[in-house]
Formats: structure tokens, sequence, C-alpha cells
């Protein structure tokens, strides 16, 4: 069988950078080398030589996060270029990549989310009104971005201006969200025409991390992953049907995950859905689909597959 010629693009301009290089090369060394002939490609700096090779490509796999990235820049360039691409195309990426119009969709499709106000850079801050319409703690965030960057827990409303300003160096609009305290759960969707939830994943960060930050995201031993999740059948029937509809709702494609928190009445709340999911052997999505029955070097396999299948209907 013919080998295919996979572009593989890792690195970028965005905060989650050394993410994207790290995911990068744990999915180079996992690709089957029978399969496939693998170019590597930096949008930082190989932009130019991606257009250039483009009529030989036969897939792209876009292991990179946050802006210019994820939120259908570099999708949008692929599709100029007539090359496949594993996810969501430029609307489902822009889409979801956006925590404020994501929220908006949810809600328009019934789905739970946190009470929710959002600033824009400039406009005046008013921490007694935050305060008083969604109560303490509060979660602050830039509305795009990934990996927790930018991203506060406010107790005190004291703190709330130097948490505007974290958020503000990332992104000209902030997200002030209701804090939910309980178990946050993630689940996986795979698949283009008829996607399936995955295991759900429980999130249990080592208890010197406050939230599942980027520290605790990112360093070993720092966070349990326990899959499936240890809830009862039911709710995870409800999470993972909740899953699917975020998926769909956000115009996703191929495959996403979904970040959601239990709270201690079993009441659901959808946080956001992720279009490029963490891709080294040990990230989230990966760890579901190795107990839904595909291994790394497999589910990198399927990723491909609906790319090109999706990019012929």
């Amino acid at each position: 069988m013919k080998k295919l010629t996979i572009a593989l693009l890792s690195g970028g301009i965005s905060s989650e950078r050394e993410v994207s290089i790290n995911s990068g090369n744990q999915v180079y060394e996992a690709l089957d080398q029978d399969k496939y002939d693998v170019l590597r490609y930096d949008p930082k700096t190989d932009l130019t030589k991606l257009v250039n090779d483009a009529p030989r490509i036969d897939a792209a796999l876009i292991i990179l996060h946050g802006p210019y990235g994820e939120d259908g820049t570099v999708q949008g360039l692929l599709d100029l270029l007539d090359i496949p691409y594993q996810g969501s195309g430029v609307l489902g990426s822009s889409v979801a990549m956006n925590k404020l119009i994501s929220k908006q969709l949810y809600t328009q499709a019934g789905l739970p989310i946190p009470p929710y106000l959002s600033i824009k850079k400039g406009e005046l801050i008013d921490t007694e009104e935050y305060v008083k319409r969604l109560g303490l703690p509060l979660v602050i965030k830039p509305v795009e971005g990934g990996s927790s960057v930018g991203m506060t827990i406010v107790k005190d409303e004291a703190d709330l201006k130097n948490a505007f300003e974290l958020a503000f160096e990332y992104d000209s609009t902030v997200l002030m969200e209701a804090y939910i305290t309980g178990m946050e759960i993630t689940g996986g969707v795979l698949g283009n025409q008829n996607p399936e939830a995955l295991p759900l994943i429980e999130i249990v960060p080592d208890k010197s991390y406050e939230f599942f930050d980027y520290e605790a995201k990112y360093t070993a031993g720092a966070t349990r992953e326990i899959c499936p999740a240890r809830i009862d059948d039911s709710i995870a029937e409800k999470a993972q049907t909740y899953a699917v509809m975020s998926h769909s709702v956000l115009f996703c494609e191929g495959y996403s995950r979904t970040d959601m928190i239990l709270d201690k009445k079993n009441d659901l709340f959808i946080l956001e859905t992720n279009t490029i999911p963490g891709m080294t052997a040990t990230s989230l999505f990966p760890q579901a689909a190795a107990v839904y029955g595909l291994d790394f070097s497999r589910l990198l396999d399927r990723l491909i597959e609906l790319s090109i299948e999706g990019k012929r209907k």
C-alpha cells in the first residue's frame, strides 16, 4: 500500500507554543512510519514551505493550540491548499475557540452552563455589580485561549481588578463566570457523521493546586486522571450526551473534548469545548480513546482516516 504523505503542524505563535511542540514530537514518534511519510512544519517559520509542498500532501495533522492554530486560521489556509485535516473546519474552530459565543450557543441548545458576564478592554469595571450578580468565587479568563492561560479564581472582590489585568494580557474580551464547586470531568467525541462519545475522564488535581491550571495540566504527577470517571451510570450517560450535543451545536467535526463540572447536587454544567485536545500519549483525549479501544498510534490513524473521509464528502 502506498504511503500517505502527512503534514504535521506544531509550534505556532500562541502562548501554548511549547505545549504544541511537545505534543507534535510525541505525535511524530507515534505515527506508523510504514504507513506515512511525515513532513513537519512550524507555522511560525514554515508557512511558505507548506504552501509549496501542498500538491504532494495527502492530509494534515494540526497539533496547534490557542489563537492562530485552533481558531480557524490554519484551517482556512489548509482549505485553500486543498489539504484535508483532522477535526473541525473554519466555522467550528472559530466558534468553539470563542468562549462567549460558545456559551450563547450552549444556552440556545438547552445545555446547562454556569452564570456568566463579559467585559471588553476599556469598559468601566464595576466589581461590586459583578459580585452582586454572580457571587464569589468568580472565574476570570480570556474569551479566547486555552490551557487555563490568563485564568484566575477570585475569592475576594478586591482581587478582581488584578485578575482582569492578567486576562486582558491575552485577549480584548474577558469572561467572568460563577465558580461551581464539584468534580471536573471531560468527555471526548469521535467521528464524522455519527460521532460517538468516549469514556468520561475524572480530573483530580493535587490538593496543592486550586484548580486544573496550566501547571497542574502539564506537570508530571500533578493531577490524577481517572477513566472511566467514578460517577453513576445515569450521570455518565447524560454527560456523554452533553458532550455529543456540545460537539454538534458548535459545528465541530471529527473529534472534540468538552469539559464539565458535576456539582454536589449531581447537576452538570458545561464549561467549554476543545476542538484540538491535547495530543500526547498521556493527554486526556488519547487516554479516553485507549479505554475505548484505540491506542495512541491507532487513534492517529483514525483521525487521518476521518480527515480524508470528511474531505471526500
